[in-house]
């Protein structure tokens, strides 16, 4: 319930109207199945998509109380394998180009398409 709450919370916050969307739909996923609204493809707001391909790297790469934090791999690995049902691929992919520019991790397979130049 977290992503709704949040946005009801903070939606009051004028100068948060353009972020609230994200805060709400940041766990919708592109094959609908995801939440609060089950929001699917193009109707999941692109600062959601944003945020949800950060939101899952800050998760999966930090040390939590239930697991232990991934390497950079295994999470650009992760977002790979789920770009078209859950990630936007054009979002995994200016991510992971990003992330390399800052020489965080390896790159991805060669024959991978999210790692082709769009």
């Amino acid at each position: 319930r977290h992503p709704a709450l949040g946005a009801s919370i903070m939606g009051p916050i004028r100068q948060l109207k353009d972020i609230i969307p994200g805060m709400r739909h940041h766990h919708e996923a592109l094959d609908g199945t995801g939440y609060p609204d089950g929001l699917a493809g193009g109707e999941i707001p692109l600062i959601a998509r944003i945020i949800a391909v950060a939101d899952t790297f800050d998760a999966m790469t930090s040390e939590r109380l239930y697991q232990k934090a991934k390497d950079d791999d295994f999470v650009i690995q992760t977002l790979l394998r789920l770009t078209g049902s859950r990630y936007d691929q054009k979002i995994v992919q200016a991510f992971i180009k990003a992330h390399l520019k800052l020489g965080r991790t390896r790159p991805v397979a060669a024959g991978d398409p999210v790692a082709q130049p769009a």
